[in-house]
């Protein structure tokens, strides 16, 4: 069958967007992925080997839209807010079901929804902490708020506001929540497009076709076109290639950027880089003083600057993501919502580098110091390349390679001059990686020591704003403050790698990660 690309197919199924090409129904999907899924609930979690598999099993009220930009309606058919913000009401679709067949009522969401939004529910209660409470009658489902929030409808389309039956986890074995919640997800029941068949921990998992399943494909017939997705886990990337192009996957995740030009050569395959929300910097330390007392020339801010103009990002993207990345001009990918396009980031420029820090005391140069972690072929590639380039400029470049827990802790601690870092968003709205990044009262700006009142006030205004004009005001002013300041190292935004064999059409790896195979089908 003649086909578009891939990846537009599937951001046109995920975006609900038909399309003349047909589909084939029925098969297994064999898919391989790098590691196991460790625990499916979705309310006590925050690792993605789960979030990412989660909406497979789980559906949301919401959800996010396949750009991750935006939320469209899920097991509820619409929405509204109150002209004060402080309420919002949701529309159940009829005759929603559970995939062992019961009823999903409306009781159940106002269940799954308190029990998400308790402060000891996990790392993601907060998202829901603007409601007050919740009511229930028939198809309706009323969220009272205790202040406006723009920021519920994203909330409402992540996995942690997964709706599910609480008949069948208050029945479920333990004393307690979190010990309910272990026992359900052993044989989890949600009402997503998949059910849990069978699972071999460290081995393989298999997910079969959720016949009650509520969404419609192109042929008008319920989803999943799959009647299995069988996910094999396979730690070794040359080992998920090898099997993948022997025929013995349909799929593989994480391909080594240093992979991807050899397989899109490879006429039996699709490599697919899936628009992501990863951006790739360097965390400085912006203190006057490092936890073992010296001087830190990191907290001038014309010291900042300097280190990001004398930084080559395209060279990098070349040596180090192989030409799959694009330059970072933002705290926020590009794919975030609101980011700033008119950012500028700092092009590399290196008198202007060397003019900065002759401003400084720092004119002859200094050495700094750079966590990296141990085994990491990018990490050790990419300062490697940066020692090179600061040298330009008198800054000597020291590696320090720590294991994962080590490098961990000492950043915790704040005992750190730089280190390599990246993030994804879990949520689709500016809030989060905001809150991480540049608010100091959550976990000191990324730990870099950042503040600024402007930022702070601008955040919690934000937090509270209906208008999205107003708030996307808010938000470039958030951007072009942080970029100023520099607090990182601005870097890359990376791609996810997907390969996938020509027999597959539909999948979707949107954004903030999820893996969708709800309109995955496999041409017979």
């Amino acid at each position: 069958m003649n086909r578009l690309s891939r990846a537009t197919l599937a951001l046109a199924a995920a975006l609900s967007v038909s399309h003349s090409l047909a589909v084939t129904r029925g098969g297994q999907l064999v898919y391989g992925r790098y590691a196991d899924s460790l625990f499916l609930d979705p309310v006590l979690n925050d690792a993605n080997l789960d979030i990412w598999i989660l909406t497979n099993l789980y559906d949301t009220l919401l959800q996010p839209t396949a750009d991750g930009k935006g939320v469209q309606p899920g097991l509820a058919s619409r929405y509204a807010a109150s002209s004060d913000g402080k309420t919002m009401t949701l529309t159940m679709r009829p005759g929603l079901k559970f995939a062992d067949g019961s009823a999903l009522t409306a009781a159940d969401v106002k269940w799954s929804l308190d029990r998400a939004r308790q402060p000891d529910a996990g790392a993601w209660s907060s998202s829901l902490a603007s409601i007050d409470s919740i009511t229930a009658s028939g198809q309706t489902v009323t969220l009272k708020l205790k202040r406006p929030d723009p920021t519920l409808p994203a909330a409402l389309a992540t996995f942690n506001a997964a709706i599910m039956p609480q008949k069948l986890f208050t029945a479920a074995a333990g004393k307690n929540d979190a010990e309910k919640a272990k026992a359900f997800a052993e044989k989890p029941i949600g009402s997503g497009p998949f059910v849990l068949s069978e699972w071999k921990r460290g081995s393989y998992m298999i997910l079969k076709r959720n016949p009650y399943y509520w969404k419609k494909g192109e042929d008008g017939k319920a989803l999943p076109y799959l009647d299995t997705v069988r996910f094999e886990i396979i730690p070794d990337d040359n080992t998920r290639i090898l099997k993948l192009q022997a025929g013995e996957l349909q799929g593989a995740e994480f391909i080594p950027l240093s992979r991807v030009a050899e397989l899109k050569r490879d006429a039996r395959l699709d490599m697919e880089l899936f628009p992501s929300t990863k951006v790739s910097s360097i965390f400085m330390n912006n203190r006057p003083t490092l936890k073992n007392g010296a001087e830190n020339p990191l907290s001038d801010v014309r010291v900042r600057q300097a280190l990001n103009y004398a930084t080559n990002k395209e060279a990098l993207i070349q040596v180090v993501t192989f030409g799959t990345g694009k330059v970072m001009k933002s705290f926020m990918s590009s794919t975030t919502p609101l980011y700033d396009a008119a950012q500028k980031g700092f092009p590399y420029d290196l008198a202007k580098a060397k003019s900065l820090l002759a401003a400084t005391k720092y004119k002859n140069g200094f050495e700094v110091s750079v966590m990296a972690t141990s085994g990491s072929a990018d990490d050790l590639a990419l300062l490697t390349a940066m020692q090179q380039m600061w040298g330009a400029i008198g800054v000597r470049l020291k590696i320090e390679q720590l294991d994962a827990a080590t490098k961990t802790a000492r950043y915790r601690a704040n005992d750190f001059q730089m280190r390599t870092g990246a993030w994804t968003n879990d949520i689709n709205d500016p809030s989060q990686i905001t809150s991480y990044y540049a608010i100091f009262d959550n976990i000191e700006s990324v730990h870099t020591g950042f503040k600024n009142a402007e930022i702070d006030k601008l955040f919690a205004q934000s937090q509270q704003e209906l208008s999205r004009v107003n708030r996307a005001s808010q938000y470039r002013r958030i951007q072009t403050i942080y970029q100023q300041a520099a607090p990182i190292v601005y870097l890359y935004e990376t791609p996810y790698p997907v390969a996938l064999s020509k027999k597959v059409g539909g999948f979707v790896q949107i954004p903030l990660g999820n893996n969708i195979f709800a309109g995955a089908w496999l041409d017979k």
